[in-house]
Protein backbone atom coordinates (compact mmCIF):
# COMPACT_ATOMS: atom_id res chain seq x y z
CA UNK A 1 0.00 0.00 0.00
CA UNK A 2 1.56 3.21 -0.76
CA UNK A 3 3.12 5.43 2.37
CA UNK A 4 2.34 2.47 4.40
CA UNK A 5 4.88 2.18 6.98
CA UNK A 6 6.95 -0.62 6.90
CA UNK A 7 6.79 -3.19 9.89
CA UNK A 8 9.28 -3.51 12.19
CA UNK A 9 10.00 -5.12 15.32
CA UNK A 10 11.23 -1.90 16.99
CA UNK A 11 14.09 -3.66 19.30
CA UNK A 12 17.11 -3.36 19.61
CA UNK A 13 19.77 -6.18 20.61
CA UNK A 14 22.12 -4.43 23.58
CA UNK A 15 23.69 -7.80 24.68
CA UNK A 16 25.04 -11.03 23.98
CA UNK A 17 26.53 -13.27 26.89
CA UNK A 18 28.06 -16.99 26.81
CA UNK A 19 26.93 -18.49 30.37
CA UNK A 20 28.64 -22.03 30.24
CA UNK A 21 28.08 -24.23 33.25
CA UNK A 22 29.99 -27.68 34.63
CA UNK A 23 28.72 -30.30 37.13
CA UNK A 24 31.60 -30.47 39.61
CA UNK A 25 32.53 -33.62 38.34
CA UNK A 26 33.06 -34.65 34.70
CA UNK A 27 33.06 -37.78 34.18
CA UNK A 28 35.54 -39.27 31.05
CA UNK A 29 32.37 -40.14 28.89
CA UNK A 30 30.75 -39.49 25.90
CA UNK A 31 28.31 -37.52 28.02
CA UNK A 32 27.43 -33.63 26.82
CA UNK A 33 25.44 -33.10 29.26
CA UNK A 34 27.28 -32.68 31.89
CA UNK A 35 28.20 -28.77 30.73
CA UNK A 36 26.42 -26.53 29.15
CA UNK A 37 26.86 -23.26 27.59
CA UNK A 38 23.65 -21.06 27.24
CA UNK A 39 23.43 -17.94 24.84
CA UNK A 40 21.70 -14.97 26.37
CA UNK A 41 20.85 -12.31 23.87
CA UNK A 42 18.98 -9.18 25.42
CA UNK A 43 17.04 -6.28 23.84
CA UNK A 44 16.65 -2.43 24.91
CA UNK A 45 12.75 -3.38 25.78
CA UNK A 46 14.13 -5.84 28.46
CA UNK A 47 13.01 -9.06 26.16
CA UNK A 48 15.48 -12.22 26.90
CA UNK A 49 15.87 -14.82 24.63
CA UNK A 50 18.08 -17.83 25.28
CA UNK A 51 20.06 -20.48 23.23
CA UNK A 52 22.05 -23.42 23.28
CA UNK A 53 25.58 -25.05 21.90
CA UNK A 54 26.41 -28.15 21.87
CA UNK A 55 30.60 -27.84 20.85
CA UNK A 56 32.99 -26.99 23.06
CA UNK A 57 31.92 -24.47 24.89
CA UNK A 58 34.56 -22.19 25.99
CA UNK A 59 35.87 -21.77 22.39
CA UNK A 60 32.45 -21.15 21.30
CA UNK A 61 32.34 -18.95 24.14
CA UNK A 62 34.96 -16.62 22.47
CA UNK A 63 33.70 -16.90 19.06
CA UNK A 64 30.51 -15.47 20.47
CA UNK A 65 32.68 -13.24 23.16
CA UNK A 66 35.55 -11.89 21.68
CA UNK A 67 36.98 -8.88 20.92
CA UNK A 68 36.75 -7.19 17.44
CA UNK A 69 39.71 -8.21 14.88
CA UNK A 70 38.97 -6.80 11.52
CA UNK A 71 35.72 -7.69 9.28
CA UNK A 72 36.87 -11.40 8.13
CA UNK A 73 37.80 -12.77 12.12
CA UNK A 74 35.35 -10.95 14.72
CA UNK A 75 33.55 -11.62 17.69
CA UNK A 76 29.92 -12.37 16.85
CA UNK A 77 28.61 -10.57 19.97
CA UNK A 78 30.26 -7.39 18.25
CA UNK A 79 27.96 -7.53 15.08
CA UNK A 80 24.66 -8.18 16.97
CA UNK A 81 24.83 -5.51 19.24
CA UNK A 82 22.33 -2.44 18.03
CA UNK A 83 20.92 -4.76 15.47
CA UNK A 84 16.91 -5.90 15.33
CA UNK A 85 16.47 -9.27 16.70
CA UNK A 86 13.48 -9.84 14.07
CA UNK A 87 16.33 -9.60 11.36
CA UNK A 88 17.05 -13.67 11.80
CA UNK A 89 17.95 -14.13 8.12
CA UNK A 90 20.17 -11.12 7.75
CA UNK A 91 21.95 -11.38 10.84
CA UNK A 92 22.30 -15.17 10.26
CA UNK A 93 24.40 -13.96 7.28
CA UNK A 94 26.14 -11.25 8.99
CA UNK A 95 27.67 -13.54 11.17
CA UNK A 96 28.54 -16.01 8.81
CA UNK A 97 30.17 -13.05 6.70
CA UNK A 98 31.90 -11.44 10.20
CA UNK A 99 33.68 -14.79 10.99
CA UNK A 100 34.51 -16.59 7.71
CA UNK A 101 37.76 -16.78 8.15
CA UNK A 102 37.04 -19.04 11.39
CA UNK A 103 33.34 -19.80 11.14
CA UNK A 104 32.46 -21.35 7.77
CA UNK A 105 31.72 -24.79 9.65
CA UNK A 106 32.61 -26.21 13.12
CA UNK A 107 32.76 -24.36 16.10
CA UNK A 108 31.93 -20.89 14.52
CA UNK A 109 28.71 -21.95 13.18
CA UNK A 110 27.96 -23.96 16.45
CA UNK A 111 28.40 -20.53 18.08
CA UNK A 112 25.83 -18.69 15.66
CA UNK A 113 23.42 -21.63 16.05
CA UNK A 114 22.67 -20.46 20.22
CA UNK A 115 22.88 -17.13 19.15
CA UNK A 116 19.82 -17.65 16.50
CA UNK A 117 18.28 -19.86 18.70
CA UNK A 118 17.58 -16.62 21.14
CA UNK A 119 16.77 -14.58 18.20
CA UNK A 120 13.58 -16.93 17.90
CA UNK A 121 13.10 -17.13 20.86
CA UNK A 122 12.74 -12.85 21.26
CA UNK A 123 10.80 -12.97 18.02
CA UNK A 124 8.03 -15.56 19.20
CA UNK A 125 7.84 -13.13 22.70
CA UNK A 126 7.38 -10.34 21.44
CA UNK A 127 4.93 -11.01 19.04
CA UNK A 128 3.88 -13.94 21.71
CA UNK A 129 3.70 -16.65 19.25
CA UNK A 130 5.59 -19.75 19.63
CA UNK A 131 8.50 -20.75 17.33
CA UNK A 132 6.61 -23.68 15.04
CA UNK A 133 3.91 -21.00 14.53
CA UNK A 134 6.38 -18.58 13.51
CA UNK A 135 8.24 -21.24 11.34
CA UNK A 136 4.71 -21.67 9.49
CA UNK A 137 4.66 -24.84 10.96
CA UNK A 138 2.05 -27.48 12.71
CA UNK A 139 2.57 -30.94 11.35
CA UNK A 140 2.58 -32.43 14.34
CA UNK A 141 1.51 -31.16 18.34
CA UNK A 142 3.26 -33.85 19.87
CA UNK A 143 6.15 -36.19 19.59
CA UNK A 144 7.54 -39.90 20.38
CA UNK A 145 10.23 -39.48 22.29
CA UNK A 146 12.95 -42.27 22.18
CA UNK A 147 14.70 -42.73 25.23
CA UNK A 148 19.09 -42.19 24.51
CA UNK A 149 21.42 -43.28 26.44
CA UNK A 150 24.78 -44.49 26.71
CA UNK A 151 25.46 -48.67 26.38
CA UNK A 152 25.68 -50.12 29.77
CA UNK A 153 29.57 -51.35 31.28
CA UNK A 154 28.71 -54.73 29.86
CA UNK A 155 26.01 -56.34 27.49
CA UNK A 156 24.20 -57.42 31.11
CA UNK A 157 23.67 -53.83 32.35
CA UNK A 158 22.81 -53.17 28.92
CA UNK A 159 19.91 -55.28 28.75
CA UNK A 160 18.92 -53.97 32.70
CA UNK A 161 18.74 -50.43 31.27
CA UNK A 162 16.39 -51.25 28.57
CA UNK A 163 13.90 -53.17 30.79
CA UNK A 164 14.29 -49.86 33.11
CA UNK A 165 13.33 -47.60 30.17
CA UNK A 166 10.90 -50.00 28.82
CA UNK A 167 9.28 -50.34 32.40
CA UNK A 168 9.21 -46.30 32.41
CA UNK A 169 7.03 -45.81 29.44
CA UNK A 170 9.66 -45.17 26.20
CA UNK A 171 8.48 -47.26 23.21
CA UNK A 172 11.96 -46.39 21.19
CA UNK A 173 15.37 -46.76 22.78
CA UNK A 174 18.71 -45.60 21.75
CA UNK A 175 21.80 -46.79 23.14
CA UNK A 176 25.66 -45.72 22.14
CA UNK A 177 29.29 -45.42 21.96
CA UNK A 178 31.37 -47.33 25.00
CA UNK A 179 32.09 -50.16 25.13
CA UNK A 180 30.87 -50.54 21.43
CA UNK A 181 34.00 -51.29 18.74
CA UNK A 182 35.94 -53.67 21.33
CA UNK A 183 35.44 -56.66 19.19
CA UNK A 184 32.67 -58.46 17.56
CA UNK A 185 31.40 -60.51 19.95
CA UNK A 186 30.94 -58.12 22.32
CA UNK A 187 29.24 -55.33 20.21
CA UNK A 188 27.02 -58.21 18.88
CA UNK A 189 26.32 -59.24 22.67
CA UNK A 190 25.39 -55.36 23.06
CA UNK A 191 22.50 -54.82 20.50
CA UNK A 192 21.60 -59.09 21.62
CA UNK A 193 21.20 -57.70 24.98
CA UNK A 194 19.56 -54.63 24.60
CA UNK A 195 17.13 -56.39 22.25
CA UNK A 196 16.03 -59.11 24.73
CA UNK A 197 15.46 -56.39 27.42
CA UNK A 198 13.65 -54.31 25.18
CA UNK A 199 11.39 -57.44 23.93
CA UNK A 200 10.57 -57.64 20.32
CA UNK A 201 7.47 -55.03 19.95
CA UNK A 202 9.74 -51.67 20.68
CA UNK A 203 12.07 -49.57 18.22
CA UNK A 204 15.67 -50.28 19.35
CA UNK A 205 18.40 -47.69 17.83
CA UNK A 206 22.32 -48.33 17.75
CA UNK A 207 24.52 -45.19 18.05
CA UNK A 208 28.10 -46.78 17.35
CA UNK A 209 29.77 -43.97 17.92
CA UNK A 210 32.26 -43.38 15.20
CA UNK A 211 34.18 -46.55 15.83
CA UNK A 212 34.38 -48.64 12.74
CA UNK A 213 35.91 -48.29 8.94
CA UNK A 214 33.02 -49.21 6.28
CA UNK A 215 34.16 -53.04 5.51
CA UNK A 216 33.80 -53.40 9.44
CA UNK A 217 30.73 -51.60 9.56
CA UNK A 218 28.98 -53.51 6.66
CA UNK A 219 29.58 -56.93 8.81
CA UNK A 220 28.15 -55.09 12.30
CA UNK A 221 25.17 -53.94 10.05
CA UNK A 222 24.93 -57.77 9.10
CA UNK A 223 25.31 -58.83 12.61
CA UNK A 224 22.65 -56.94 13.90
CA UNK A 225 20.52 -58.01 11.25
CA UNK A 226 18.89 -60.18 13.07
CA UNK A 227 17.90 -58.14 16.54
CA UNK A 228 16.13 -55.66 14.19
CA UNK A 229 17.48 -52.27 14.79
CA UNK A 230 15.28 -49.15 13.71
CA UNK A 231 18.60 -47.48 12.99
CA UNK A 232 22.21 -47.84 12.60
CA UNK A 233 24.11 -44.68 13.58
CA UNK A 234 27.06 -43.06 12.78
CA UNK A 235 29.06 -46.42 12.53
CA UNK A 236 31.64 -44.27 10.59
CA UNK A 237 33.73 -40.76 10.83
CA UNK A 238 32.10 -38.11 9.92
CA UNK A 239 34.33 -37.10 6.77
CA UNK A 240 33.94 -40.63 5.48
CA UNK A 241 31.52 -40.08 3.23
CA UNK A 242 32.29 -42.75 0.31
CA UNK A 243 32.42 -45.37 3.56
CA UNK A 244 29.01 -44.02 3.93
CA UNK A 245 27.76 -44.49 0.96
CA UNK A 246 29.22 -48.10 0.61
CA UNK A 247 27.61 -49.22 3.74
CA UNK A 248 24.26 -47.54 2.82
CA UNK A 249 24.23 -50.05 -0.19
CA UNK A 250 24.78 -52.88 1.43
CA UNK A 251 22.39 -53.21 4.24
CA UNK A 252 18.62 -52.76 4.76
CA UNK A 253 18.87 -51.13 7.71
CA UNK A 254 18.61 -47.83 7.81
CA UNK A 255 21.65 -45.76 8.35
CA UNK A 256 21.54 -42.48 10.46
CA UNK A 257 23.72 -39.51 10.58
CA UNK A 258 23.84 -36.09 10.84
CA UNK A 259 25.15 -34.82 14.45
CA UNK A 260 28.70 -34.07 13.64
CA UNK A 261 27.48 -31.58 10.80
CA UNK A 262 27.24 -28.04 10.68
CA UNK A 263 25.28 -25.73 8.02
CA UNK A 264 23.72 -27.44 4.93
CA UNK A 265 26.67 -27.39 2.55
CA UNK A 266 28.35 -30.72 4.77
CA UNK A 267 24.64 -32.08 5.26
CA UNK A 268 24.67 -32.03 1.37
CA UNK A 269 28.05 -34.12 1.21
CA UNK A 270 26.12 -36.18 3.54
CA UNK A 271 23.36 -37.28 1.75
CA UNK A 272 24.62 -36.73 -1.94
CA UNK A 273 27.77 -38.65 -1.96
CA UNK A 274 27.07 -40.76 1.47
CA UNK A 275 23.39 -41.46 0.68
CA UNK A 276 22.21 -42.19 4.24
CA UNK A 277 18.82 -43.06 5.24
CA UNK A 278 17.80 -40.73 8.39
CA UNK A 279 18.79 -36.92 8.65
CA UNK A 280 19.70 -36.18 12.60
CA UNK A 281 19.84 -32.40 13.03
CA UNK A 282 20.94 -30.56 16.48
CA UNK A 283 19.70 -27.25 16.14
CA UNK A 284 22.63 -26.30 18.93
CA UNK A 285 25.64 -27.34 15.68
CA UNK A 286 24.00 -26.50 12.79
CA UNK A 287 23.18 -23.23 13.00
CA UNK A 288 20.11 -22.75 14.83
CA UNK A 289 16.39 -22.85 13.05
CA UNK A 290 18.04 -20.66 10.06
CA UNK A 291 20.02 -23.32 8.90
CA UNK A 292 18.14 -26.14 10.05
CA UNK A 293 14.54 -25.44 8.12
CA UNK A 294 16.89 -25.50 5.01
CA UNK A 295 18.26 -28.41 5.76
CA UNK A 296 15.12 -30.04 6.59
CA UNK A 297 13.85 -28.89 2.74
CA UNK A 298 16.81 -30.21 0.90
CA UNK A 299 16.85 -33.34 2.66
CA UNK A 300 12.35 -33.60 1.77
CA UNK A 301 13.70 -32.80 -1.71
CA UNK A 302 15.59 -36.30 -1.31
CA UNK A 303 13.19 -38.02 -0.13
CA UNK A 304 14.79 -38.29 3.54
CA UNK A 305 13.34 -37.83 6.84
CA UNK A 306 14.55 -36.08 9.31
CA UNK A 307 14.75 -36.79 13.25
CA UNK A 308 16.64 -34.44 15.85
CA UNK A 309 19.95 -34.60 18.03
CA UNK A 310 20.12 -33.69 21.62
CA UNK A 311 22.05 -35.25 24.51
CA UNK A 312 22.25 -31.70 26.05
CA UNK A 313 19.69 -29.65 28.03
CA UNK A 314 15.77 -29.43 27.98
CA UNK A 315 16.50 -25.74 25.71
CA UNK A 316 17.70 -28.25 22.82
CA UNK A 317 14.74 -30.40 23.38
CA UNK A 318 12.25 -27.35 22.83
CA UNK A 319 14.31 -26.28 20.25
CA UNK A 320 14.17 -29.43 18.64
CA UNK A 321 10.45 -29.72 19.04
CA UNK A 322 9.63 -26.56 17.40
CA UNK A 323 11.65 -27.74 14.23
CA UNK A 324 10.21 -30.97 13.85
CA UNK A 325 6.44 -29.94 14.53
CA UNK A 326 7.19 -27.26 10.98
CA UNK A 327 8.93 -29.51 8.42
CA UNK A 328 6.57 -32.31 6.03
CA UNK A 329 9.46 -34.84 6.63
CA UNK A 330 9.85 -35.57 10.18
CA UNK A 331 9.69 -39.48 11.12
CA UNK A 332 7.92 -38.42 14.46
CA UNK A 333 9.72 -38.97 16.94
CA UNK A 334 12.49 -37.17 19.36
CA UNK A 335 15.94 -37.73 21.01
CA UNK A 336 15.15 -36.98 24.71
CA UNK A 337 17.97 -38.06 27.30
CA UNK A 338 17.69 -40.22 29.90
CA UNK A 339 21.50 -40.77 31.03
CA UNK A 340 20.81 -41.75 34.34
CA UNK A 341 24.41 -40.13 35.44
CA UNK A 342 23.51 -36.86 34.26
CA UNK A 343 21.97 -33.99 36.63
CA UNK A 344 22.35 -30.35 35.33
CA UNK A 345 19.59 -30.40 32.46
CA UNK A 346 17.45 -30.90 35.43
CA UNK A 347 18.47 -27.95 37.82
CA UNK A 348 19.02 -25.69 35.17
CA UNK A 349 15.38 -25.37 33.17
CA UNK A 350 11.85 -26.19 33.31
CA UNK A 351 11.76 -30.09 32.96
CA UNK A 352 10.52 -31.10 29.56
CA UNK A 353 8.39 -34.48 30.14
CA UNK A 354 6.33 -37.14 28.20
CA UNK A 355 3.06 -37.65 29.29
CA UNK A 356 1.19 -41.09 27.66
CA UNK A 357 4.02 -41.68 25.60
CA UNK A 358 4.44 -38.75 23.69
CA UNK A 359 6.33 -35.07 24.43
CA UNK A 360 3.89 -32.15 23.12
CA UNK A 361 4.98 -29.35 21.32
CA UNK A 362 5.22 -25.96 23.25
CA UNK A 363 2.21 -23.40 22.96
CA UNK A 364 4.04 -20.78 25.00
CA UNK A 365 5.81 -17.98 23.69
CA UNK A 366 9.38 -18.09 21.97
CA UNK A 367 10.94 -21.44 22.56
CA UNK A 368 8.37 -22.19 25.62
CA UNK A 369 11.00 -22.97 28.26
CA UNK A 370 12.96 -20.59 30.84
CA UNK A 371 15.71 -20.92 32.69
CA UNK A 372 15.98 -21.32 36.82
CA UNK A 373 17.80 -18.68 38.23
CA UNK A 374 19.33 -20.56 41.21
CA UNK A 375 20.45 -23.19 38.74
CA UNK A 376 22.35 -20.54 36.68
CA UNK A 377 24.04 -19.33 39.34
CA UNK A 378 25.09 -22.63 41.04
CA UNK A 379 26.48 -24.03 38.34
CA UNK A 380 27.97 -20.86 36.30
CA UNK A 381 31.63 -21.08 35.69
CA UNK A 382 33.29 -17.53 35.91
Amino acid sequence: MPGATPLSSDLKITAVEAIYLRLPEVKTQCDSGQDALIVQVTTDAGIVGYGEVDSNPMAAKGCIEGPYSHTATTGLAHVLIGEDPFRTEYLWHKMYRANIYAGRRGIGIHAMSGIDLALWDIKGKALGLPVWKLLGGGFTRRLRPYASSLFGATPAETGERARRFADQGFTAVKFGWDPMGQDAETDVALVREARAGLGPDLDLMIDAGLVYDAKTAIQRAKAFEPYHPFWFEEPLLPDDYLGYAKLSASTPLRIAAGEEESERKSFLQLMDVGRIDVVQVDLTRCGGFTEAIKIAALAADRGLPIVNHGFTTYLNVAAALHFLASIPNTLGLLEFVVEEGTTLRQAITEVIRAESGFVAVPEAPGLGIELIPEGIAKFRVG
